[in-house]
């Protein structure tokens, strides 16, 4: 084989492996790592609550000049995942379930994966309570691992980040 014919070869293989890695973006990895609790149609449970104001009062008070980011409400249908386990490894479901647990209790961040493969981190929305400690994502993110679930809480992102900050989880 000539060396134009392998450098045209490498080229190709290289393009096509681009073409899958770009056609991979915006989807879920591993769409093998089945859930089996809830669906995008019937979540099994319902996390957060609809609020007056996309902030709590606390989170006002802590924003710079008493005006944190712009923030909107939002209602997201998505597998509950340990946001360190999916974004390292890709791993979710229920084959991931109880590693998920135990990364929940432990403090890892828990995250939401949308049907298109988006990924939010969630958080708890009241600013003071989450700094001292008053509210807790850990149990809930424990309890509902690895399931398809209904999130309502207040969008916000930043440089590409995306985070659902979720009102409602005092201990």
């Amino acid at each position: 084989m000539s060396n134009f014919s392998r450098a045209v070869l490498s080229g190709a293989s290289i393009t096509f492996a681009a073409a899958l890695l770009m056609a991979q973006e915006g989807a879920i990895l591993h769409p093998e790592m089945k859930v089996e609790t809830g669906t995008y149609d019937a979540p099994t449970a319902t996390l957060g609550h609809s609020a007056e104001q996309p902030w709590s009062a606390t989170t006002i008070a802590a924003g710079v000049e008493k005006k944190p980011q712009p923030g909107h409400e939002v209602t997201l249908v998505g597998e509950l995942v340990d946001f360190s386990c999916y974004l390292q490894l890709g791993k979710h479901g229920e084959k991931h379930r109880s590693c998920g647990q135990k990364c929940a209790q432990s403090g890892q961040p828990v995250g939401l994966l949308t049907k298109d493969g988006t990924l939010y981190m969630l958080m708890p929305e009241e600013h003071d309570p989450r700094r001292d400690g008053g509210v807790d994502i850990r149990t809930a993110g424990a309890e509902h691992m690895g399931h398809i679930i209904k999130v309502i809480g207040t969008e916000a992102e930043v440089g590409g980040y995306r985070g659902v900050y979720v009102a409602g989880l005092t201990k």
